[in-house]
């Protein structure tokens, strides 16, 4: 299915063209100086913390986790925006530590972490996720080899699933965390460990657009804390409620219902408060909060026609931007939004296909789409780019360039 041409979007638009961070996009190519190139809008990423913020209630703390857009640039920005950092390699931890974020605000999850990781996050006083008990026991052990009592929480694979959910993280067998009902045994064992009990992580999926399913999920989230502390070593001083909280991408899709989400946590608080009165209570997000403020610029450097269809062939391509390319999760190809960046009110429904420069079929950024006006030269813009491009790409496949990032 053909996405709409003018497919809705946050950023200006100046003339016939795209405006990023006060820049029209014909301008940031030559100020970038080559296509391809990711480029994410400082202000609309303020603008979404501080419109998640009006929305939730104000002792709620936001966490922004890194693994969405790691770019340096970027989560420097962050850490004046938000309240901790959630990370998961130590290429991250790398990225948040050169940050002013304290690293007791910063946790750090993955179901695989090396000693060597579990070592620099000891040193460093980093919140460390635990996601089995072997692991537990490598963090202890480490802590007493550096004469330290790292901080550790409990990753929780709830019984539970976030309903509706893009990608589910929790409920049934999962890689991710300890099953629910092993944490009390693994809670009781903690107690004779040179460990700083901090509290849990309950993180049940991602990329969900039903304020309902949402809220179910936290309030079972409040009633599994709850079963979970009575077996605690100590007071719950984080409570991580995961987010979940999803964007549109692909036609008929509609907004998170925010409002309803904050008044149902207003809600769940008081309680929450006074059975956990010495917790920081978190909402973790990444993609909610830069995925629609980035956006990924090809340049058009061929237009053929084969058999009846236009194709547009451009210098970028899923090496970049494997999410667009629906080769990142997608059962069924839905297009993402996509723009000729400088030629926005152009006449015409002509349809053409975008490809890269890949010797794959794979290589579509957008199929049949209405775009058939876009000549050589001309920017083709794929919208809601801001998370899971990059860093998610398989950008040494067939040798071609890496594009370039900047946050504007």
């Amino acid at each position: 299915m053909s996405a709409p041409r003018h497919a809705p979007h946050p950023f200006a638009v100046t003339g016939d063209e795209l405006v990023i961070g006060g820049v029209p996009i014909t301008r940031l190519a030559e100020r970038v100086g080559r296509t391809p190139f990711y480029a994410y809008d400082r202000a609309l990423i303020s603008r979404r913390v501080a419109e998640l913020r009006a929305a939730l209630p104000h002792d709620m703390h936001l966490h922004y986790a890194i693994k969405a857009n790691p770019m340096p640039a970027l989560v420097q920005h962050m850490a004046g925006l938000v309240d901790g950092f959630d990370l998961a390699s130590a290429g991250e931890m790398k990225i948040a530590l050169d940050t002013a974020m304290p690293p007791d605000k910063i946790s750090f999850a993955g179901p695989g972490k090396t000693e060597a990781e579990l070592r620099r996050a000891a040193a460093a006083g980093i919140v460390v996720n635990l996601e089995s008990e072997l692991e537990m026991e490598r963090l202890a052990a480490i802590g007493a080899q550096l004469g330290l009592r790292p901080r550790a929480a409990v990753r929780v694979n709830p019984d539970f699933e976030l309903k509706s959910s893009g990608m589910k993280m929790g409920g049934g067998p999962k890689q991710f965390g300890v099953d629910a009902e092993r944490v009390p045994a693994m809670l009781a064992r903690m107690r004779d460990l040179p460990l700083t009990f901090h509290g849990f992580h309950i993180f049940s999926g991602s990329q969900n657009l039903k304020a309902e399913a949402i809220m179910e999920a936290q309030r079972n989230t409040f009633e599994l804390a709850r079963r979970l502390a009575a077996h605690a070593p100590a007071p719950v001083r984080l409570l991580n409620l995961g987010g979940g909280f999803g964007i549109p991408y692909f036609p008929g899709e509609e907004r998170l219902e925010l409002g309803r989400i904050g008044e149902h946590l207003a809600e769940l608080l008081p309680a929450a408060r006074k059975d956990f009165p010495d917790a920081e209570f978190v909402i973790e997000l990444g993609r909610f909060l830069v995925g629609e403020a980035g956006v990924y610029v090809s340049r058009v450097i061929d237009r053929k026609e084969s058999r009846g269809q236009v194709f547009l062939i451009t210098d970028g391509g899923l090496h970049h931007h494997l999410s667009a390319s629906g080769n990142f999760g997608q059962v069924i190809r839905k297009n993402y939004p996509v723009l000729v960046g400088n030629r926005l009110h152009a006449s015409g429904e002509a349809i053409a296909s975008v490809v890269g420069p890949l010797c794959t079929p794979l290589d579509v950024l957008g199929d049949r789409m209405a775009l058939g006006h876009a000549q050589v030269g001309d920017l083709i813009v794929v919208l809601q780019s801001g998370a899971y491009g990059l860093s998610a790409s398989p950008t040494a496949f067939l040798g071609h360039p890496a594009p370039e990032e900047v946050l504007v």
